[in-house]
């Protein structure tokens, strides 16, 4: 049931009425009366059984002619709610594309004796509106008649349905319709050869006996007539209307061309060791570790192609939007209509209508990150996760899932394979394929002949002692100037966007901070503006302090925005390109800037993270990091393993193509280990230090952790409802789940404490995710919930969280 609280999630029975017995089924979505009001909520049916007696509601409307929902994704939504700590509703709605969703509206009408209102006492507002009601003569939704008089609220309404003047109602609206086109066609029983016909309606005739059907736009734009020649054919009974759907597909450049894939020896030999565990028919999970360049794509690919001639589908995850671009390209000039395409930069209307090519079978293979695990594939051969490390993959609003962790289920529901790919796999993975739990498949040789990059660890401290306190060091800059002058390019990475990181008073020595979010504000040069990235609020750059009032407030700290202009100021004839979220927020921004950068209209490419993975330029030979320290000290025991992921996927950018690229990773402290190995490539001398580390500290793989989330507007009771979970969670664990491991850390705050004016706390768990835990939890959770002296405090508990 929809807005349920956690604490009363449940499946709840209703009677079926016979008018509409024939119409349900599990996974439709209905329209019901809930709670002591009635107040129509929209359910998913479960199942239906047969029973007698009982004094049950009946339900009010079935609101798909088709499931929605098929068995396997109803039970992939039980998963969810026991594993992810989730409403079943909030499961299944995560799964449905948000076009396909319906809002619940309260309608009026003016009732019969509404249009004798003149002679009734009413105030001028209530006259107002009761005209208007009557002048529309049909049913008019609640919050447009608030929009057009500018009510605040709904008093008039009620009061003219308390004296029965307005009927009101209540009805469901799909938030995105289907797409559809006027298609005319001729009536087979017509007779039209005695009839008297203008040449253009013979025209129109002669047309649609050839092509048999034909949208009016084609009519017209072949025969030069318009629609109101068409439009009469249909009154005198020879033509005939219908609506076609049609799909609103996501436009993409790529040509089909299907050439032979050829596979190195070592490529192949990952493929057939793949290969063969598909084929055993049992459920399982390979990884496929391969440095960067090493051609992981190829072998997706041929593999892909086994699947398909099974009439299986295929789910294809990145784990960023910048990356499907390039991705989908791919794939399309192999796989050609079969491609749908899941993300959210897609409109409404695009999403639904790729969910139901895949739904109605006519796609093959879905690409796309995080939500194209829930792709509604019948069957399922197959689901790779590219870049199987990155945190994009976890959820961190509700339901918090991890890709990894829905994936792993759907695959054993279809006895297929789940391939994890990556050329940093997370520590974790790496393990369990160390163990033997997964299988693994390795590339350690460049695709063709290219060569990992020499790469060149710049020391900013030494920069600084030679007077060179911008942003780019002397190696970095020899080294664009020369990429510059031959023709080759340059990617740089910058993990900050905006201008200025942080602004601070010189006086009372204050950051400028958000008013809503305990974080400074970043200063952005293209609007003029300080901006919280965490709320996005923003006001205007003045050169006052707004808390002593002093002037002239230091800029400080670089981003993204501030590098590329003194990158155009260093090179002036340089064509730099930046990419971060600002410079992207248009439709296909992704993709007309990487189609650009490919096509060698820019020199320089700087950017945020969204450049340092699964990009394939073969003219860069030359990679910078500006800033490698920033990533490496964050409060959070998983900062050395992204660091190095980062590091060496910005690397592994350079010299892809036929001429040995180059890296510069530009830090203040070159002796750290990490970026050391980075630089190296170094994977499992990387991996053998972190396990090592991981088993000492009982972080995992070796324990599970848990975080239980508290967030209130007041930051005392805040704490105090954390307290008091914590010491109902020692007491119950004590009591009745003593064999349970466990480990409590906290309470303490997250590490930006107050976000949008909201306060946030949390306990750390470590802990075994089995059953029995999730049992615990579960309890403590639905109990806490129901506690009067926290119900401003929201709950919540986020398994193995990937942020603290």
């Amino acid at each position: 049931m929809e807005n349920t609280a956690y604490s009363f999630d449940k499946i709840f029975d209703y009677a079926v009425p016979e008018s509409v017995s024939q119409k349900i089924a599990p996974g439709c979505r209905v329209l019901v009366p809930f709670g002591r009001g009635n107040k129509k909520r929209q359910g998913i049916v479960w199942y239906i059984q047969n029973a007698k007696g009982g004094n049950l509601k009946e339900l009010s409307k079935v609101l798909d002619a088709d499931p929605v929902l098929t068995e396997e994704m109803l039970a992939t939504a039980g998963f969810m709610k026991e594993h992810f700590f989730c409403t079943l509703y909030d499961a299944a709605k995560a799964m449905l594309p948000a076009g396909i969703h319906y809002n619940v509206s309260i309608l009026y009408q003016a009732a019969e004796k509404a249009t004798d209102f003149q002679t009734l006492s009413l105030t001028e507002e209530e006259e107002r509106v009761l005209d208007y009601l009557i002048q529309a003569r049909k049913p008019v939704k609640e919050e447009k008649i608030l929009e057009v008089f500018g009510f605040s609220d709904d008093r008039v309404l009620k009061r003219l349905s308390e004296q029965e003047l307005l009927k009101k109602s209540e009805d469901v609206f799909r938030k995105t319709g289907d797409a559809s086109t006027k298609m005319a066609a001729l009536n087979a029983d017509a007779e039209f050869s005695q009839m008297k016909l203008t040449a253009k309606q013979k025209g129109v005739l002669e047309l649609l006996q050839m092509a048999g059907n034909a949208s009016v736009k084609e009519i017209c734009y072949y025969t030069g007539v318009t629609s109101s020649v068409v439009d009469g054919l249909v009154k005198k009974g020879l033509v005939y209307y219908y609506e076609d759907e049609v799909f609103r597909t996501p436009k993409h450049s790529a040509v089909q061309i299907r050439e032979e894939l050829v596979l190195t020896q070592e490529q192949n030999k990952a493929y057939e060791e793949l290969l063969d565990r598909y084929r055993i028919g049992k459920a399982s999970v390979s990884l496929l570790y391969g440095i960067t360049g090493s051609g992981k794509t190829s072998v997706f690919l041929k593999l892909i192609e086994k699947v398909l001639e099974e009439r299986k589908g295929v789910i294809v995850m990145v784990p960023e939007i910048s990356l499907t671009p390039q991705f989908l390209d791919t794939f399309c000039k192999r796989f050609g209509e079969s491609v749908a395409v899941f993300h959210s930069g897609l409109s409404m209307g695009e999403r639904l209508d790729e969910y139901k090519r895949v739904r109605k079978g006519i796609a093959k293979i879905a690409v796309g990150t995080r939500s194209a695990v829930f792709a509604p594939f019948d069957k399922i051969g197959l689901i790779i996760m590219d870049e199987e490390q990155e945190n994009t993959y976890k959820s961190e609003s509700t339901p918090r899932y991890h890709a990894r962790d829905v994936a792993k289920f759907r695959i054993s529901r279809h006895n297929g394979l789940l391939l994890l790919s990556s050329a940093t796999p997370c520590v974790e993975s790496y393990y369990y394929a160390e163990q033997g739990r997964y299988a693994l498949s390795v590339l350690k040789n460049r695709y063709g002949g290219a060569v990992l990059p020499k790469v060149q660890i710049a020391d900013m401290n030494a920069e600084a002692q030679y007077g060179n306190f911008s942003g780019f060091s002397e190696v970095l800059l020899e080294n664009l100037r020369d990429n510059i002058e031959n023709g080759k390019q340059s990617i740089l990475l910058l993990n900050r966007r905006g201008y200025n990181t942080f602004v601070s008073c010189p006086h009372c020595q204050d950051a400028i901070s958000c008013p809503n979010c305990s974080i400074t504000m970043t200063y952005h040069s293209a609007n003029n503006r300080l901006m919280c990235h965490y709320c996005g609020y923003s006001v205007p750059y003045t050169d006052e302090c707004p808390s002593c009032h002093g002037k002239g407030l230091r800029l400080g700290g670089s981003g993204t925005q501030k590098a590329e202009q003194e990158l155009e100021h260093i090179f002036p004839d340089a064509r730099v390109l930046r990419m971060d979220t600002d410079a992207t927020m248009k439709k296909y921004s992704y993709e007309k800037k990487l189609a650009a950068f490919a096509n060698e209209e820019y020199n320089i490419l700087i950017g945020t993270q969204m450049v340092a993975k699964g990009l394939d330029f073969p003219n860069v030979t030359l990679v910078g990091v500006l800033n490698a320290d920033q990533m490496l000290y964050a409060d959070d025991y998983r900062s050395y393993e992204r660091t190095f992921s980062l590091l060496t996927q910005v690397v592994g950018r350079s010299g892809r193509g036929k001429e040995k690229g180059m890296a510069v990773i530009q830090t203040y402290t070159p002796e750290n280990t990490i970026i050391t190995l980075a630089a190296q490539q170094d994977y499992e001398k990387f991996y053998s230090g972190e396990i090592a580390i991981r088993r000492a500290m009982l972080y995992p793989p070796f324990a599970d952790i848990c975080m239980v989330g508290f967030v209130g507007n007041n930051q005392l009771l805040t704490v105090k409802a954390a307290e008091t979970f914590l010491q109902e969670l020692s007491l119950l664990a004590r009591k009745e789940y003593s064999t349970l491991p466990l480990r409590i850390l906290g309470p303490s705050s997250a590490s930006v404490v107050k976000v949008s004016n909201k306060y946030r706390y949390k306990l750390i768990i470590k802990c075994r995710n089995s059953s029995g835990f999730r049992e615990m939890l579960h309890r403590l959770l639905t109990e806490f919930s129901k506690k009067r002296d926290f119900l401003s405090i929201t709950v919540y508990a986020d398994m193995n969280t990937l942020s603290f």
